[in-house]
This record gives C-alpha cells, sequence and structure tokens, in this order.
C-alpha cells in the first residue's frame, strides 16, 4: 500500500474536490438544454423559455408561450402546472407571486417611462400605478373613466399596451394607434370612448414589448394594475381603493409587508411580517 506525505495526500483532496464541482457546474449548465429539448421532444410546435429553479429541490420554472409557467423536474422527464405553495407558519403563500412580485418591483424601479402613457396629477403625486390596458377591454374602459379621480387623489397612472388578443390582431392596431397619435393620451381616451382613430401604426410603437413584458411579468388580462412593490392587482378597482393601496406602499407601513396583496384597509391578507 502506497502511503502519501501528508501535503501529496491534501493535493490529492482538493483535485478530487474541485473535479467533483466542475462536473456539478457543468451538470447544471447542462440543466436548462435538457429540460427544453425533452419538452420539445413532446410538443415542438409551443415555445419554452428556461426561467431557473423553482422553489422545491431538482425542480425547475419554465415559461409555456401565451401559456402557463410549469415545473420541470432536472431531468425533463416530468412537470406539473398550477399553484406552487409555500408552507409558512399561519399561512400558504403563493411562491410563484413571490418571485414575480420582486421581478416586477425590479423591472418598473429601472424601466424608462417614456414609452408610457401618463396621466399624472395636477398637483403633487402620491405614488404611482402601472397598468396594462387594452381598449377593447371593458373593465379597462371603466377604469380609464376614473383617471381623473385617481389623479385627483395623488395617483400618478402610467399605461403599457396590452392587447389581449395579440400582436397583428385588430386590438393591437387600435392601441398601437393611440400610441403613434400626435397626441397619445387623447386618442387613448377616444379609443377607449369607442372612437376609435383612423389606423395609423407607425413603426417604432412599443405595443409589441409592452406586451412580451406584461406576459414575462405574469400578466394574463385587463386591467392589469402594478404597484410599486411588484404586486400585481389583476381587474377593476374602483379609484379610492387603488388609491389607499398604493398610497399604503409609500407609508413606514409597508416595510411590514412582503409579498401579500394589501387590503384597501391597510391590512395585508396572510401577512409576512420581516424581522
Amino acid at each position: 500500500m502506497t502511503i502519501y506525505p501528508k501535503k501529496t495526500m491534501l493535493a490529492l483532496l482538493l483535485t478530487i474536490a474541485l473535479s467533483n464541482l466542475v462536473h456539478a457546474a457543468s451538470d447544471d449548465a447542462a440543466v436548462p438544454e435538457t429540460i427544453i429539448n425533452k419538452l420539445k421532444s413532446a410538443r415542438s410546435d409551443l415555445t419554452y423559455t428556461y426561467i431557473g429553479d423553482a422553489p422545491i429541490a431538482s425542480f425547475h420554472e419554465v415559461q409555456i408561450e401565451d401559456g402557463p409557467i410549469i415545473y420541470v423536474s432536472s431531468d425533463g422527464d416530468f412537470f406539473f402546472d398550477g399553484t406552487l405553495y409555500q408552507i409558512k407558519v399561519g399561512q400558504f403563500v403563493d411562491a410563484q407571486n413571490v418571485r414575480l412580485d420582486s421581478e416586477r418591483k425590479n423591472v418598473f424601479a429601472s424601466l424608462s417611462a417614456d414609452d408610457m402613457l401618463i396621466f399624472s396629477p395636477k398637483s403633487s403625486t402620491k405614488a404611482i400605478i402601472n397598468v396594462f390596458t387594452d381598449v377593447d377591454c371593458g373593465y379597462c374602459r371603466k377604469l380609464h373613466r376614473e383617471v381623473p379621480e385617481l389623479n385627483r387623489l395623488g395617483i400618478e397612472v402610467r399605461y403599457l399596451a396590452f392587447p389581449r388578443a395579440g400582436i397583428n390582431s385588430a386590438s393591437y392596431d387600435k392601441i398601437a394607434t393611440a400610441w403613434c397619435s400626435n397626441d397619445p393620451q387623447e386618442s387613448l381616451t377616444r379609443s377607449k370612448n369607442g372612437q376609435d382613430d383612423p389606423v395609423n401604426v407607425c413603426d417604432e410603437n412599443p405595443v409589441a414589448q409592452h406586451y412580451d413584458l406584461g406576459k414575462r411579468l405574469g400578466v394574463t388580462g385587463t386591467p392589469a394594475i402594478v404597484l410599486m412593490d411588484g404586486t400585481l392587482i389583476p381587474g377593476y378597482k374602483k379609484a379610492g381603493d387603488i388609491a389607499k393601496m398604493a398610497t399604503f406602499l409609500c407609508g413606514s407601513g409597508a416595510r411590514m409587508v412582503s409579498g401579500q396583496v394589501i387590503a384597501v384597509d391597510g391590512h395585508t391578507e396572510n401577512p409576512d411580517p420581516k424581522v
């Protein structure tokens, strides 16, 4: 039996450990490709985007274009869809929403407002809401009629386009026409009142980018309101309720909120206090 000096033995152990780390890193790097290839072998007609590790061991999140986020095993042999809940003391937390809330917050913190249609308060702005909208959506039209009241309450409304029928639809043409208008805010208002301008889709409109961003951030319908902390409020809400939620996030009490839907009374549903 060969007996190695201590320094030689230590060097051998380090070499083995580093080799294992390199192999593990290589295996990890191959996981996304393995998963996408397996999915394509089953349904090549769908488009998949790898997102990253799921909150559960050995599973990964994959977005199906115009479809759900699914959870796929590392070997690509199994997947499930639906809502994934994390079990915490006194509550069940939607794990996907926690990730998306953080992503939405970061995106809108760095996103330029130049390509949005903005309706600002005449007085000081207390809070900002970002709204994915569609001109052919009845509840979007109803919400738009509340924009003056939102402005009066100090809420700035920033619109992004989300034609639910998709790109190259009639809804796309209408909302892109508004964005391409010499007076986009007035054109959008006319369209939401059923008075569409003649179709005039310019080449440099941001509608497709807004639509893709919305899908990436979990928007599935309109209106979809994103608050300053990244919370997504789906559907129509009254101006007063939106204002209470939006301004609450700007106060000191918002520091105690973590990835939860904020109720209009200033409390949270299933609050998750941060220590």
